[in-house]
């Protein structure tokens, strides 16, 4: 799914939500978890996951086309893991306001 697609979902079950007002919302969190993720922090969203970056090691890679060796300098890669429940909620809202 992407941003487009994401925000004409959420518009599209809440109708009461202008396109304009859930792309700023959506922008917005974007731009403040790869900001965070830029600085070395950890965002973690409860009950959907955590972003965290890793670094990469230095290494020698090879020019596909050539064969050559290329050094690739370190980096660090953002990474993505999921929340996982152990069970069923205790608590599950069926009729929330927001849906997505």
């Amino acid at each position: 799914m992407t941003k487009s697609e994401l925000i004409l979902k959420i518009t599209s079950k809440n109708s009461y939500l202008y396109h304009k007002d859930v792309y700023k919302i959506i922008d917005t969190l974007f731009n403040c978890v790869t900001k965070a993720l830029k600085d070395g922090d950890r965002v973690e969203l409860r009950g959907f996951g955590t972003f965290t970056t890793k670094l990469r090691n230095a290494r020698i890679g090879r020019n596909p086309k050539t064969g050559e060796p290329v050094a690739i300098p370190q980096k660090k890669m953002p990474f993505f893991r999921w929340y996982r429940t152990k069970g069923k909620p205790k608590n599950p809202r069926k009729d929330s306001a927001f849906k997505v």
